[in-house]
Parts: C-alpha cells; structure tokens; sequence
C-alpha cells in the first residue's frame, strides 16, 4: 500500500497516469462503452476498473493529474444524441466533480466525434459506470511549481 493514493487506481491505472506527458487525453468511460475495441483498434492502453462509477474515478484521477491550463477546454463530455443540450444525471455529476476540484466546465463532443477522441487517447479507463454518457476525456496538463 502507498500513502496518499486513491485505492481505485490499480498499479495499471498508475503506471497510465505516470507515463502520460503534457497534452496527452485519458479516456474515463463507462461499462457501455466499447472500450475493448476502440482501445485495441488505437493502441491505446485499456485499464478496467470495473468497482468505481465514472465520478468516483474522475475524483481519483484528479487528485494525482493536473488538467491542461493551456488550452481552451481540457474536458469533454458525450452529447446526447439527437438532444446535444441534455445533460443526463451522469454528467451532471461529472461536472459537479469537475468544478468541485476548480477545474473550468467541460466541452461536449457528439457521440461519433467522442468516439475518434477517445481512439486518439492515450489510455482508456473502463469503470463500472452503468448510467448512460457516463464518458469523459481529460487532457493532461503540467504541475505547477507550488504543486510538486
């Protein structure tokens, strides 16, 4: 055991975390989420934690990876489709957890447009989430001298 570290990042989740560099996107996704697949088709490295939902494991992650200050957004949601304004119970939460941690209000993707990103992403992370558009992309960004 280690002090300090979220007991839902596994060794596999960590070693994601650590070996991602400045502006590389975490793919946070839910059980529905054909993550197998899109992880194999990009490459990207796929780690199940099958026991969190998707805002207990954004909490996890924030508490270890600075988000990307440089950039406009450095979080993406799914849109909902055929309502891209909805906002399902899912990621009403994942923005609660988001603005929570002072992070700013995440973008929106179309489901389509959701699924290239996150073939793009360097790691996808596949919880236990079984509310629908419980999906998230985070783009990591870089400690600040006060933070390390």
């Amino acid at each position: 055991m280690l002090k300090h570290i979220p007991a839902l990042l596994t060794p596999d989740a960590l070693h994601a975390l650590a070996s991602m560099g400045h502006g590389d996107t975490l793919a946070i996704v839910d059980a529905h989420f054909p993550a197998a697949r899109v992880a194999a088709r990009a490459g990207a490295r796929l780690v199940q934690v099958p026991g969190a939902d998707t805002p207990a494991l954004l909490r996890a992650v924030l508490a270890l990876m600075p988000l990307d200050d440089a950039t406009a957004e450095a979080a993406w949601t799914m849109q909902v489709i055929g309502d891209p304004v909805a906002v399902p119970a899912a990621v009403a939460e994942i923005r609660a957890g988001l603005k929570a941690n002072g992070e700013r209000e995440p973008g929106t993707l179309e489901r389509h447009a959701f699924y290239e990103a996150a073939a793009r992403a360097f790691a996808i992370f596949q919880c236990g989430e079984a509310r629908t558009y419980g999906n998230l992309l985070l783009a990591k960004g870089v400690l600040q001298e006060d933070a390390r």
